[in-house]
């Protein structure tokens, strides 16, 4: 009987390897490259910024790639996790790019990227108070309203614990999360990241986050950089750097963890190395998974 059902859970880890995949962010510098190397790339992530909603000619070319791969957009300045409500012309462009292109997903950060009418160009935490899940749930619902589709919310990175904060992060996501019925993409060199340099367990982390609602999961790599007065040294998220090991670890940690079939993809923003070594860290992604999977096995079987 141990020997029959320990075959039966091998069978169930493999059917579930077989459906994870992994993939990488598209980016323009790397297209010739991407094409050149789809028989070892499962799927890829576009960022849909203004510049793409509002070009035509580029629209028409990522509807064609998406023929060819399966494809996820990626939203990086609806600011969904804003005290404002979202901008309806931006969602409405938006909702129109992923209308016209059918990706297989979209997402978003829970990050405000706007305040007062005022662009501060880059993700940023709000206070992980009731409030702020208030204003986060109303406007992933309407966006979701909006696209047709709820999105996959991504947690952030950030440099400073955002002021006047009630919630923990894990408190705070799992609470908007499960209000707006939205999946999560789960980032982890931001999770990575804040452990390193807010002092927290990761894995602990992981314990408190609904891992039932992972989609999609981020790797990436960052830098250490200097405090301005030099005092201490910060892990920076930036998309530069190769994926370092404990973020390998991590993606083995979730894997071992759900039963659902992820999707990972590598970011990098710039730097670009040759593609033989982005390729080397997609492989790497698939074993780090392949070894969470097969941890299952053992756990299944004792």
């Amino acid at each position: 009987m141990e020997a029959a059902a320990e075959e039966v859970a091998v069978v169930v880890v493999e059917d579930k390897m077989k459906k994870d995949r992994v993939g990488l962010g598209w980016r323009p510098e790397l297209a010739g490259s991407i094409f050149a190397s789809l028989d070892k790339i499962d799927v890829l992530e576009v960022l849909g910024n203004d510049r793409l909603t509002g070009d035509d000619q580029q629209k028409r070319a990522l509807k064609s790639l998406a023929r060819e791969v399966p494809i996820h957009i990626h939203g990086v300045d609806l600011g969904l996790a804003g005290a404002e409500k979202v901008d309806g012309n931006r969602l409405d462009r938006f909702a129109r790019l992923v209308n016209y292109v059918q990706p297989e997903a979209w997402s978003e950060h829970l990050a405000f990227v706007r305040a007062g009418g005022r662009e501060i160009g880059h993700l940023a935490a709000p206070p992980r108070t009731q409030e702020s899940v208030d204003c986060a749930v109303w406007n992933v619902t309407r966006a979701a309203k909006m696209v047709g589709a709820a999105p996959c919310m991504e947690n952030i990175a950030t440099l400073i614990q955002p002021p006047c904060s009630s919630l923990t992060e894990p408190q705070w996501i799992s609470q908007i999360i499960a209000d707006s019925e939205c999946g999560l993409l789960l980032d982890l060199h931001n999770v990575h990241a804040n452990a390193t340099n807010f002092g927290f367990d990761p894995l602990q982390f992981l314990a408190e986050i609904p891992l039932e609602r992972v989609r999609c999961i981020h790797i990436a790599g960052g830098k250490w950089i200097s405090s301005p007065d030099g005092s201490r040294q910060y892990l920076l998220d930036d998309h530069l750097h190769e994926t370092p090991q404990p973020v390998y670890e991590l993606l083995s940690e979730v894997a071992a963890r759900t039963e659902q079939p992820l999707t990972v993809i590598l970011e990098r923003d710039g730097a670009y190395p040759e593609m033989s070594l982005l390729l080397r860290e997609v492989e790497m992604a698939r074993a780090a998974m392949a070894i969470g999977r097969k941890r299952k096995v053992r756990q299944h079987a004792s």
